[in-house]
């Protein structure tokens, strides 16, 4: 019994040293957290931090910085980099990254601006020492992006550009430090900037040219190996940080890098990315903030007046040059007030890059005790004002984003609370066809996507529709993964194509999504023959798709849309349905159709205050279609905008076009709309 509380009274001796005990107080206080930010209105990254404060080693003394903890730490770290990147809409990026480098600019040199002569002039540090604080200071961490990515307003404008904002500041503060520990050591010489340069060009080349490349071919050649996908996004991404590392930069810019390297092959909806947050905000991402506070020594505070003095300069200095950048930020792109906050919120939290800087100095004697204590408290300082603002910041913004939204549907209620339904048919493409559904579902309506087997009825009716439905559960899990809710259906109807159109009509369906009819497929057993039958049977807008690849994998949507097509009722919801489908593959739009035609997507592309990259050509010769082969290209999506007979935009050449484009792109992807 001795030995045994012998053993017990070993294994708590304080800090732990036990990693099964280390790791399994960490979780517990991950899991307990939530539950006492509830209670306390407190938000969930202080918790972390300040729990971080209690258990360190400036604390109770619980835990101490360990090599185990560091790489959980530098995980999470390069996982919040490695999230931003990702879930930047690059449509949206593209589009505003004259204001991302403007804001870049504001958060840079205004911190450094303020920064300089308060600790050249009032602290009396050295020129080097001061010039390196100060830089310091235009840095920060996006430590509160979960936050924003929580509340889903992570592709608002703002949150955009402060993301892309932060990689060209973070990027020119490491380049500071660089020079100054050369100027420091005496290498700062032509041999020094060619270095750098070359260095960087290498790495960059790798990320952006190389890394989709292989990433493609992985997706592709390993599709049906869905665990797989992950393992391979983590090493591109801690691959890429240690190649920023040889190219002279921090780590967290390649872990950013990668995240927009692979930014346009993880679509936002897609099974893939949810798995990467789930992890990334379940374990990694909480334990770096834990970490975070295991840094924080509140004792410095009371080590003398000098400590507090230059502790209370810095963290004063750091908050208030984030709210000048972010308050000229507002004025010239006239944002709103909470947008202002957004970016003040996820701009003034210090951390990793600010650490690097000061601890780097303070290793090569640049600067003092009184500073590194100072920034240490700046940490804790600004954890805490970059958490309340961008909670509170981030809550109005979405109120504001919802305002917004029902003013411009309120006469749209079908959208808000469309219905999708997926008539099925070969079970062994049918994964591609969910992951596309899932991708145009239109995010605020609660409505599954409803999949449906329709059975022949015949004598074996029910034991086909019991053995339909086993098979149809497989693909709840398969939308469980990407957070889709889908409901299934199996039903007995004499004529298949009659049943789909009843089930449409009875869920009330805004869109039916079909599989492309194949004459030796087992479609052709199913639906029939002729895409006709099909189109004929339901009055429902409906889409017609083949993907001859991962949708990941396109770099490019390709509609033909016919004269009048503006005038059909489904108009509206198909171009929607593009722009979404955009929007998610991060792929720009090329539109074939006339003048007018152009005109009316165009307004109605306005109205819907899109971001996506979309291009017109004139296109009028349809006996010609096939003309239209000059233009594609390998990686297109094409999408015929077709209509049924009767309608206003129907044309005689028109249900021959589908026999074309099975002949001569049997190889492309392709989609064919009937409003």
């Amino acid at each position: 019994m001795e030995e045994f509380l012998e053993i017990v009274k070993h294994e708590f001796e304080l800090p732990l040293t036990n990693p099964v005990l280390v790791f399994s107080l960490i979780l517990l206080i991950i899991l307990i957290s939530p539950i006492v930010l509830r209670r306390l209105n407190i938000p969930g990254i202080i918790i972390l931090i300040v729990s971080g404060i209690l258990i360190g080693p400036f604390g109770i003394g619980i835990l101490e910085q360990n090599s185990a903890i560091d790489l959980f730490s530098t995980i999470g770290l390069l996982y919040i980099m490695f999230i931003a990147g990702l879930e930047l809409d690059m449509n949206q990026f593209k589009a505003n990254r004259n204001k991302s480098f403007l804001f870049g600019f504001f958060t840079f040199i205004i911190p450094l601006g303020i920064g300089f002569p308060v600790c050249y002039y009032l602290l009396n540090y050295d020129f080097n020492a001061s010039f390196l604080t100060a830089s310091m200071f235009a840095t920060h961490t996006l430590l509160t992006y979960p936050i924003v990515s929580k509340l889903k307003v992570s592709k608002n404008e703002a949150v955009a550009i402060t993301v892309g904002g932060t990689i060209l500041t973070d990027t020119a503060v490491l380049i500071v430090l660089a020079v100054i520990m050369g100027n420091h050591e005496g290498t700062l010489d032509a041999a020094f900037w060619q270095r750098l340069v070359i260095s960087l060009t290498i790495f960059s080349a790798i990320l952006f040219l190389l890394v989709p490349r292989i990433a493609k071919w992985f997706f592709t050649k390993m599709e049906n190996e869905k665990h797989s996908h992950y393992i391979f996004v983590l090493t591109v991404v801690f691959i890429a940080a240690f190649l920023a590392e040889l190219a002279g930069v921090e780590p967290i810019i390649g872990a950013f890098l990668a995240g927009l390297a692979l930014n346009r092959l993880i679509p936002h909806s897609s099974a893939l990315m949810n798995r990467i947050e789930f992890i990334g905000n379940a374990l990694f991402i909480p334990f770096f903030l834990i970490s975070v506070g295991m840094l924080v020594d509140v004792s410095v505070i009371f080590s003398g007046p000098t400590a507090l003095i230059v502790a209370a300069t810095l963290s004063v200095v750091a908050v208030l040059g984030k709210w000048l950048a972010s308050f000229f930020t507002q004025l010239t792109f006239k944002y709103s007030a909470a947008q202002r906050k957004v970016i003040f919120g996820l701009s003034s939290g210090h951390a990793a890059a600010t650490l690097a800087v000061i601890i780097v100095g303070f290793n090569a004697g640049i600067i003092d005790e009184n500073i590194l204590n100072g920034t240490i408290i700046l940490i804790l300082v600004t954890s805490i004002v970059a958490t309340l603002a961008t909670q509170r910041a981030a809550t109005k913004l979405k109120a504001e984003i919802e305002k917004n939204l029902s003013s411009e549907v309120k006469n749209s209620d079908s959208f808000k609370n469309e219905t999708i339904l997926l008539p099925i048919a070969n079970i062994l493409n049918f994964d591609k066809l969910l992951e596309f559904a899932i991708l145009v579902k239109d995010k605020n309506s609660p409505n599954p996507i409803s999949i449906l087997s329709v059975v022949p009825n015949n004598a074996e009716a029910e034991i086909n529709v019991a053995r339909a439905t086993n098979k149809l559960e497989e693909f709840v899990t398969q939308a469980s993964a990407a957070e889709a809710e889908v409901t299934i259906h199996a039903t007995i109807d004499h004529n298949v194509a009659q049943g789909i159109a009843r089930k449409a009509r009875e869920i009330i369906a805004d869109l039916v999504i079909f599989g492309w009819p194949s004459e030796k497929g087992l479609m052709d057993k199913l639906i029939g023959k002729k895409m006709e039958r099909i189109i004929a049977a339901n009055d429902k807008t409906s889409f017609i798709t083949h993907f001859g690849q991962p949708l990941a994998t396109h770099k490019r949507i390709f509609v033909v849309a016919p004269a009048l097509a503006e005038e059909e009722a489904g108009f509206i919801l198909w171009l929607k349905k593009i722009d979404l489908l955009s929007k998610e593959l991060s792929v720009p739009v090329v539109i074939n159709c006339n003048e007018t035609t152009e005109q009316a997507i165009k307004k109605e592309l306005k109205t819907l205050k899109t971001d996506t990259p979309v291009s017109f050509k004139s296109f009028t010769d349809w006996q010609d279609f096939l003309i239209l082969g000059r233009d594609m290209r390998e990686e297109d999506i094409i999408v015929l905008v077709s209509a049924r007979k009767g309608s206003k935009s129907f044309q005689n050449v028109l249900p021959s076009i589908p026999a074309k484009l099975e002949k001569y792109f049997f190889d492309k992807s392709r989609i064919i709309i009937y409003p």
